[in-house]
C-alpha cells in the first residue's frame, strides 16, 4: 500500500475535535452533513401542462357535424387532445439543477432533532422550516459519509442549493466532498466556509486537498504559527502528518521524519490520531530504507489501532 497522505490515509478525517458539520443520530457522528430548504421534500416536479380531456365524438364515428358534437379540445400550448386514451402528457424530465436542489430522499424517520446541538445552534438564522430541512439534511450526510460519501456528498449538495450563505452548509460541502476524494470541491467549499465563520480548523483538511491536487509546496504553506495555535492537539498532529507527506511528495524523506518526531510518537493517548501518527512514522522510515524500524513502529501501531482504522497488520504481513 501507498503511504499515508495524512487524514487521508489510514480513515483519519477531521482532527480537530471540534465536532463536524453534522452529528449522527444520538449526536454520535461529529461528521459534516448537508443541510436544506423548508417544505415537504423540496419543490414539487414541474409538470407540463395537462392537456383537456380528448373531444367525445359523436355516434357517427367522430365526424363533427354542424353544432352536434363537441369541438376538439387542445391543451395550453394549442396542441391536440390526447384522443381516446385518457393519458396525459409525461412529466419533464428535472433539470441537472432542479436534481441537486431536490437532494437524495430522507427517509420520514430521520428528524431535525438528530443532529447534534453545535450544529443545530449554526442554523438558527434560519427560517424554522427552512432550518428543518436543513438539518435533516445535515443528518443524513453525517450518517452516510463513512460508508456511502457519495450520497452524503448530494446531500450537502442539497443544503447549499437552500442555503450557500451559511458557514456550517458549506463546510458541510467541504467535509463529504474530501470524504468522497472530490479534493477541488472541497478546497473550495472550505475556503468559503473559513471566510464566512474565520475558522482555521479545516487547515490540515485543506492542507491535504493540497497534496492530493499535486501541490505539496501548498501544503506546506498552512504550516504556519497562526494555524498551529488555532489547533488542538489532535488537529495539529494531523497537520503534522500532512506537512510531513508533503515533504515526502518533495522528495524530503529526512526532514518528513523530522516533523513527524516532534509530535507525541510515544503518548499512551488511545485516540485515533495516535495510530495515525505512528503509522505515517513507519511508513516514512520504510521509505527512507530503514526497514527494521518500520516493522517495529508498524506493531506499534496495531497497539493502539483497536479500531483498525489502518492497514498495518497487511503492512506487517507484506514485511515478514
Amino acid at each position: 500500500m501507498s503511504e499515508q497522505k495524512g487524514p487521508r490515509g489510514g480513515g483519519a478525517g477531521r482532527g480537530d475535535g471540534r465536532r463536524g458539520s453534522t452529528g449522527g443520530r444520538g449526536g454520535s457522528s461529529g461528521r459534516p452533513g448537508a443541510g436544506g430548504r423548508s417544505g415537504s421534500g423540496g419543490r414539487g416536479r414541474d409538470e407540463s401542462p395537462r392537456g383537456g380531456r380528448p373531444g367525445q365524438g359523436r355516434s357517427d364515428g367522430g365526424r363533427r357535424g354542424d353544432g352536434g358534437g363537441r369541438p376538439e379540445r387542445r391543451d395550453s400550448r394549442g396542441r391536440p387532445g390526447t384522443g381516446g386514451t385518457g393519458r396525459r402528457p409525461e412529466r419533464e424530465e428535472r433539470t441537472v439543477d432542479q436534481v441537486v436542489y431536490d437532494g437524495p430522499p430522507i427517509p420520514d424517520d430521520v428528524s431535525a432533532k438528530d443532529l447534534d446541538r453545535y450544529a443545530r445552534d449554526q442554523l438558527q438564522n434560519l427560517p424554522a422550516k427552512l432550518a428543518d430541512r436543513v438539518a435533516r439534511h445535515l443528518v443524513m450526510a453525517g450518517l452516510l459519509v463513512g460508508t456511502d460519501p457519495e450520497t452524503a456528498y448530494k446531500h450537502a449538495l442539497a443544503a447549499r442549493a437552500r442555503a450557500q450563505r451559511n458557514g456550517l452548509v458549506r463546510e458541510a460541502c467541504g467535509e463529504t466532498a474530501y470524504a468522497a476524494g472530490k479534493f477541488a470541491e472541497a478546497l473550495s467549499e472550505l475556503r468559503a466556509a473559513r471566510r464566512m465563520n474565520g475558522q482555521l480548523l479545516y487547515a490540515p483538511m485543506m492542507a491535504d486537498c493540497e497534496r492530493a491536487l499535486g501541490r505539496p509546496e501548498k501544503a506546506l504553506a498552512y504550516d504556519t504559527p497562526d494555524i498551529r495555535a488555532a489547533l488542538d492537539d489532535a488537529g495539529g498532529v494531523e497537520l503534522t502528518i500532512v506537512v510531513a507527506g508533503a515533504r515526502r511528495d518533495l522528495g524530503q524523506v529526512d526532514a518528513a521524519l523530522r516533523l513527524l518526531e516532534t509530535e507525541s510518537l510515544n503518548s499512551k493517548n488511545r485516540s485515533e490520531w495516535v495510530a495515525r501518527l505512528r503509522y505515517a512514522y513507519a511508513d516514512t522510515l520504510l521509505a527512507a530504507g530503514r526497514q527494521e524500524e518500520a516493522v517495529e513502529w508498524f506493531h506499534r501501531v496495531v497497539a493502539v489501532d483497536g479500531n483498525k482504522i489502518t492497514d498495518a497488520e497487511e503492512r506487517l504481513s507484506a514485511l515478514s
